[in-house]
């Protein structure tokens, strides 16, 4: 993997975290140098600890019908704002809801982006009266 490809996904957690914290309350971020931390430690415990959680809770996560993985996704962001000072996550929901909305910016970021893992420029130029390409 290009290290500029690691980085840049980076900047867009950082960003996708950032956002979240403007839209709930109960997710504080002191400064971006702590909503940086939180990006790279939320991207390795979900690198790391997530799969295991997965497996290690399979046959529940089978029963709510994948639900529970809401659940892993909160306690990873839970367990982020533990090792990172100055990133506060409060309340059970909070966490819930904060890590699906740090997960859709970052999917919606990462669309707007990225394709085939490059970095694309989109320019539209007006040609044939109304009509763009």
């Amino acid at each position: 993997m290009d290290k500029n490809y690691f980085w840049f996904k980076v900047l867009v957690q950082t960003i996708a975290i950032l956002v979240t914290a403007a839209f709930f309350d109960g997710i504080i971020v002191e400064n971006v140098i702590s909503a940086f931390f939180a990006a790279i430690i939320l991207g390795f415990l979900n690198a790391v600890l997530r799969p295991l959680l997965i497996f290690l809770t399979l046959p529940i996560t089978l029963f709510s019908l994948g639900f529970f993985i809401f659940i892993i996704n909160a306690v990873i962001l839970k367990l982020t704002a533990f090792f990172i000072p100055g990133f506060i996550v409060s309340g059970f929901f909070t966490s819930i809801f904060g890590a699906l909305f740090i997960s859709i910016v970052s999917f919606l970021l990462n669309i707007l982006t990225f394709k085939d893992n490059s970095i694309e420029v989109i320019d539209l130029k007006k040609r044939n009266g109304n009509f763009w390409e």
